[in-house]
């Protein structure tokens, strides 16, 4: 039985490569998409990965997401520029989230920063817990530096850096659009 289905599969692949629901075009055996969520990037995002294989020599999946200063946030508008910018190529290389993902977290981190200052530590560890939760459950590995950053914010419970962490959120939405 196995040796029918395998033939079976066989000639599917050296035919006409449309099975009965796949819209793909013709021509190519293996003309499928790379990694979860399909070629989002394009050429760039190939080439970002180290050529079509996506794990050439200078692939960064490699080494962990950097960390953020938050001290370094609080000071220097550039700094959080520029982490923001490294946030969302990251996540261009590595993940496929949606941005309606992205979008419902920073609705929570505004919500948050608008709570009362008693209840503010409280509302952003809340948030550091749904961000670990979305991050496991998409596999979006790009955002474990925000997950670390907001465990700083949180242990600092500062109001400077719970407004950092949400400007430097709103331009993550932003630069991912």
């Amino acid at each position: 039985m196995a040796e029918v289905e395998e033939k079976k599969a066989e000639e599917r692949r050296a035919g006409d490569n449309r099975g009965p629901r796949d819209n793909r075009p013709t021509g190519r055996p293996n003309d499928r998409p790379e990694g979860r969520g399909g070629d989002r990037g394009g050429d760039r995002a190939r080439d970002a990965r180290g050529g079509p294989g996506g794990r050439g020599p200078g692939d960064r999946r490699l080494e962990g997401p950097p960390e953020i200063d938050i001290d370094k946030l609080i000071s220097d508008s550039l700094y959080l520029d520029n982490q923001a910018h490294v946030v969302v190529s990251r996540m261009r290389d590595m993940d496929s989230g949606t941005k309606s993902q992205l979008r419902r977290l920073y609705n929570a981190v505004r919500r948050a920063t608008r709570a009362p200052e008693s209840e503010r530590q409280h509302e952003f560890v809340m948030v550091r817990a749904r961000l670990a939760y979305t991050i496991a459950r998409h596999s979006l590995r790009s955002l474990d530096a925000l997950e670390r950053l907001l465990l700083q914010v949180t242990r600092k419970n500062d109001t400077r850096g719970y407004e950092r962490f949400r400007d430097l959120f709103e331009a993550i939405i932003a630069y991912n659009e």
